[in-house]
């Protein structure tokens, strides 16, 4: 069983927390219509995993989780209080 939380919407990509058993490092799920992908947050905003966004889009959303770090590291730590 999982939870999901999502906290940020830009351009139509979703942001969002997903709590499962296992607890993995700081990380965030990216969403957009049939694309997913997966961004690990320390010690760098490293892509774990991108299906079916394009290169320009995953520029985008690196762009994106920089401008927006401290915003999801705050959210993390609520999120996993």
């Amino acid at each position: 069983m999982f939870i999901c939380q999502q906290f940020l919407k830009k351009t139509g990509t979703g942001f969002s927390f997903i709590a499962m058993k296992i607890m993995n490092p700081l990380h965030i799920h990216v969403s957009k219509d049939n694309a997913e992908a997966k961004y690990w947050m320390i010690p760098n905003q490293e892509e774990v995993y991108s299906y079916g966004f394009k290169l320009r889009e995953r520029k985008e959303i690196r762009i994106l989780i920089a401008e927006n770090a401290d915003k999801i590291i705050e959210k993390w730590n609520e999120f996993f209080k």
